[in-house]
C-alpha cells in the first residue's frame, strides 16, 4: 500500500512508466471522464493528465484497508494550462482499488464530483453550472 501512495503522491511524468508495476496488464481503470482497460491506457490517461493541467499532484490524505480492498481519499492540486492559468485549484476526491493477491491494482474507480470540482471552476461554463446549482435549490 505504501508503495502505491507513494508513486501517486509523487507522480511526474518521468515516472508514468512505473504505473505499469503497480497495475496488472488488464486493470481497468474509471473516473467521471474515462474508462479504459491495460496498463497502456491507463498510462495515458495520466499522460494526458500532465499534458492539460500544469503542476497536477496528489495528496493522500486517508487510507482505509480491508484485505484487497482499499479507499484513498484524495486532494489534487493543479493549475489549468488554459483559462485561468495563475490560481492554484484544488479537485477532492478517492479512489477505490481493488488489489491481485501480489499487492498489484486490478480496479481502479475515482469518485469525485465534476461538477462542482472542475465545471465550476471554468469560465462561461461555470457560470452556468453555479446558475444550474442555484436553480436546483430553490
Amino acid at each position: 500500500m505504501a508503495r502505491i501512495t507513494e508513486l501517486f503522491e509523487h507522480l511526474s511524468r518521468e515516472r508514468l512508466p512505473e504505473l505499469a508495476g503497480l497495475y496488472t496488464g488488464s486493470a481497468r481503470f474509471k473516473d467521471p471522464f474515462n474508462e479504459v482497460f491495460g496498463t497502456a491506457a491507463i498510462t495515458h490517461i495520466f499522460e494526458h493528465m500532465f499534458d492539460s493541467l500544469h503542476e497536477p499532484r496528489f495528496v493522500v490524505t486517508q487510507r482505509i484497508v480491508d484485505g484487497a480492498q482499499v479507499f484513498l481519499v484524495w486532494e489534487m492540486h493543479f493549475r489549468f494550462r488554459r483559462f485561468d492559468t495563475v490560481t492554484p485549484q484544488v479537485i477532492r476526491g478517492g479512489s477505490h482499488l481493488t488489489l491481485e493477491a501480489d499487492g498489484r491494482i486490478r480496479d481502479h474507480r475515482d469518485y469525485w464530483d465534476a461538477a462542482e470540482e472542475l465545471y465550476e471552476k471554468l469560465p462561461v461554463v461555470g457560470g452556468l453550472m453555479r446558475w444550474f446549482k442555484r436553480r436546483a435549490v430553490t
